[in-house]
């Protein structure tokens, strides 16, 4: 990814933000998070990965992924009048599975720790386990 585009998605980033937080209401929109911005070399599509509060890679949340593929083009517009760019990419929005799935690991460390740590104070014996974070 070259710098320009990396910039480029940063910006959009942090503008879907403010927008998806002020602009949207629908009630089906959960709490979303963008977790990052890819913009293609040309610049014509932006894959937007994000999370929802509560979401996981069994339950996926298609409401909210629907509400932001359906406002796309409203907030490309918007996009559009705050970017310095000849071209306002086409917004694509995705679940991030990358965030849930390292979610779901620290839950099953954090969950393998504490049981280590119960049987080893079930036996009387000093737990090799650090402190969980």
């Amino acid at each position: 990814m070259s710098q320009r585009t990396q910039r480029l998605g940063d910006q959009i980033q942090r503008d879907l933000s403010v927008m998806i937080r002020q602009e949207l209401k629908d009630p089906r929109l959960g709490m979303v998070t963008i977790s990052s911005v890819k913009v293609s070399p040309d610049m014509s599509y932006a894959d937007v990965y994000v999370t929802v509060l509560g979401a996981t890679l069994d339950e996926k949340p298609d409401s909210s992924l629907e509400v932001l593929n359906a406002a796309a083009g409203f907030l490309r517009g918007e996009l559009g009048r705050g970017l310095k760019t000849r071209i306002t990419p086409r917004i694509r929005f995705h679940f991030d599975e990358v965030t849930a799935r390292g979610n779901r690991m620290a839950a099953l460390i954090t969950t393998a720790v504490n049981e280590d740590r119960e049987r080893a104070s079930a036996r009387g014996d000093e737990p090799d386990v650090p402190e969980a974070p």
